[in-house]
């Protein structure tokens, strides 16, 4: 046997019967040769990783608009976040830890710049609306690889797709990814809320610390346990009731006291300004997009000029954008 075929007999004999086995994987769209010494999910994890979206991720907001200081997070730390608490439950319940990396590696690729302020005027601006998970689809299917994709197996892009609280994963491992992901941006978050004197210790419910934990820490040290021997006993994959309760209401109160507070708003209506006037602008001089992008986008079956202005602008990261933004609508000195 080669590399690829141990590593399959391995995940059969001795993963959860739960896990998704990569040796049974429902394929890719289009065929493709495989490897000796990698597993279809683990051939995908590497696309992922080398695609240029995953790369713009390090300079794209997750949530404070150019920070200033090294220690906030962006969407690539975010990403990376995700998917070490992501493997540590799927390890835990003895599912496929490849299928889960590859999950959280590509779930935020569609992302826009500027943090869910982007995502949230892009759908004002994009007819039918604009959600980050479908973006990141079309980033794997179509955007990426000059309009080729990365064409990752089904289980992958499932659970992309899936990822946001109201998706339904086909797998147990687009499960972890999405509990996963939540468990990292609130604590996170928190984080990120203190060091920027936006949020006070003091301020968070006792009662949500009381059962979480006091920092973030003991937090994601206490939800990753609590998933891991929740979903053992109940052979699927949650948290236990009360502790979902907690974290929702940890959730509703960072939407009120930090993604809503005054400050992130003042900065909200400057982006969605940029963001409008940029739309606009390339609307009227689609040649100006990428070719690489508008050449992508119009091969798809929902082609059309506002798809183009909308890919283009959801690749962008946040300095790029405000660079594009500066040459076209902010004078230049004059110089002799």
């Amino acid at each position: 046997m080669n590399l690829r075929e141990r590593q399959e007999r391995f995940e059969i004999e001795n993963l959860s019967p739960l896990a998704c086995k990569s040796a049974y994987t429902k394929g890719r769209k289009k065929p493709a040769e495989k490897c000796d010494m990698r597993t279809e999910f683990q051939k995908d994890r590497d696309r992922i990783t080398h695609s240029k979206a995953f790369r713009r991720l390090m300079h794209k907001t997750q949530v404070f608009i150019s920070p200033e200081g090294d220690h906030y997070r962006t969407r690539l730390t975010h990403t990376l976040e995700v998917t070490q608490i992501a493997r540590t439950v799927a390890r835990g319940i003895g599912l496929n830890e490849d299928l889960t990396e590859a999950i959280a590696l590509g779930h935020d690729l569609g992302h826009t710049p500027f943090g869910h302020t982007g995502e949230d005027a892009l759908d004002a601006l994009m007819p039918g609306g604009f959600r980050h998970n479908e973006q990141s689809v079309r980033v794997v299917e179509f955007l990426e690889n000059n309009g080729e994709g990365l064409n990752l197996t089904f289980e992958v892009v499932d659970g992309i797709f899936n990822h946001r609280t109201v998706g339904t994963p086909a797998t147990l491992e687009g499960k972890v990814v999405q509990i996963s992901d939540k468990i990292a941006y609130m604590n996170h978050d928190i984080d990120d809320a203190l060091r920027a004197g936006v949020l006070r210790q003091a301020e968070i419910p006792s009662h949500i610390l009381e059962v979480l934990g006091g920092d973030s820490r003991k937090r994601i040290d206490f939800l990753v346990r609590d998933l891991i021997f929740h979903s053992a006993e109940a052979e699927n994959v949650s948290l236990t009731p009360h502790v979902a309760e907690v974290l929702y209401e940890l959730r509703t109160f960072l939407y009120a006291r930090v993604y809503s507070n005054q400050l992130q708003m003042n900065e909200r209506n400057k982006i969605a300004l940029v963001l409008k006037q940029l739309f606009d602008y390339y609307l009227k001089n689609s040649r100006q997009i990428s070719k690489e992008i508008s050449g992508a986008s119009l091969k798809t079956h929902e082609g059309s000029c506002e798809r183009a202005v909308c890919d283009y602008i959801a690749g962008m990261t946040d300095r790029f954008a405000l660079k594009k933004y500066a040459e076209l609508f902010i004078p230049s000195a004059w110089q002799s």
